[in-house]
């Protein structure tokens, strides 16, 4: 029970997720994301071990396509998963098993890919893809945070929200940003709130992490004293 939403960057390179879902605390179950490499979504019934198993693929060559049907193959279960990935050159695949909870969609576009079970209707997966579309020259978070604000708009899951997530990986290695809302009765307006936060300041953090010694001080970017 997840709407959830995988995006390429073609001018940086950026790849990304975002997602929401009644679950607690899904943001570290769903997504797993690598720059260079891709994004696996997987949800329904989520198995948390197709992440890695996928990233794995993509890593060894495997395209969108090739991955989600390797992991569709080895898995016992797969008619209770729902699996989104977006490769290296942001192009997408996926994979709904017949006994995952309906309404239940999943749409390919340029550079994204966008998945959804246990939803309002289908309108609700096709709104993702059109809030990341709408604007191609934003930042991929905005983008991605503004594809699943649309689909809460749209109508959202059947039973209400708990968490949410949002995360971009680049080409330092590392991710740019991973918020989580791990449990709230507004994951998605809080999600936005954390990124509002996080923007301004993330270019600090990831000075601090390449060039500790130029890096701003704590103080400067949040405001309060270094602990």
């Amino acid at each position: 029970m997840t709407f959830s939403i995988a995006g390429y960057c073609a001018e940086t390179g950026q790849i990304g997720y975002a997602l929401a879902t009644s679950s607690i605390a899904a943001g570290g179950r769903v997504a797993f994301a690598h720059w260079g490499v891709g994004v696996v979504l997987t949800q329904a019934r989520t198995d948390p071990r197709l992440g890695p198993q996928g990233l794995a693929l993509l890593r060894n060559g495997h395209d969108a396509g090739e991955t989600v049907a390797s992991l569709v193959a080895s898995s016992p279960d797969r008619d209770w998963r729902q699996l989104a990935v977006l490769d290296r050159e942001g192009i997408g695949a996926f994979h709904t098993g017949q006994r995952v909870s309906a309404p239940a969609d999943a749409i390919t576009a340029k550079h994204c890919v966008a998945a959804g079970n246990w939803v309002q209707d289908e309108t609700v997966v096709a709104a993702m893809i059109s809030g990341f579309e709408q604007d191609p020259f934003l930042p991929l978070a905005e983008r991605l945070l503004r594809a699943i604000e649309d689909a809460v708009a749209a109508g959202g899951e059947l039973d209400p929200l708990r968490s949410a997530a949002l995360g971009v990986h680049g080409r330092n290695g590392f991710a740019m940003v991973d918020l989580r809302i791990d449990r709230s009765d507004e994951p998605v307006a809080d999600l936005r709130e954390a990124w509002k936060e996080w923007e301004p300041i993330m270019p600090g953090y990831i000075e601090r992490a390449l060039s500790p010694a130029t890096a701003p001080a704590t103080e400067d970017l949040e405001g309060h004293s270094k602990k």
